[in-house]
């Protein structure tokens, strides 16, 4: 069977400081080498491409619009202001994010794959148009 991504709704914490989430758990942290946090401002996108090699894990809090492309067919998530999803996404399945709010998307990713500028592991495939 093929890898598939994984879609999970995330629940956590909130009060008048803000919220705390765990983006990742401590089985999934030993294999990561790469991390980083993007934030997205209104309008924009992020991605357009999938990855050779890497398992990546993305923690995305909404608002946001999370497009990729499995077995052939495009599918949307939305994902509403102050949501977080966590989204397990093999090798080879092309996606996309762009906030479509009106307040910065955040975005938190993990990666089995050392960023590497010089040789990428990503390969540009559009699902979002600017």
């Amino acid at each position: 069977m093929k890898n598939r991504i994984t879609i999970e709704r995330m629940t956590f914490p909130t009060d008048q400081r803000g919220l705390v989430l765990e983006p990742i758990g401590p089985d999934a942290i030993p294999l990561q080498q790469n991390v980083h946090l993007a934030l997205t401002e209104p309008g924009h996108i992020r991605g357009n491409h999938y990855h050779k090699q890497g398992h990546e894990i993305a923690v995305v809090l909404g608002p946001g619009l999370f497009r990729y492309r499995e077995d052939g067919e495009v599918r949307d998530l939305h994902i509403p202001q102050g949501q977080a999803y966590r989204l397990r996404i093999p090798p080879g399945v092309p996606h996309a994010f762009q906030n479509p709010g009106d307040v910065p998307m955040v975005i938190i990713a993990f990666n089995t794959v050392v960023h590497d500028p010089d040789h990428p592991d990503v390969v540009r495939e559009v699902l979002i148009e600017s």
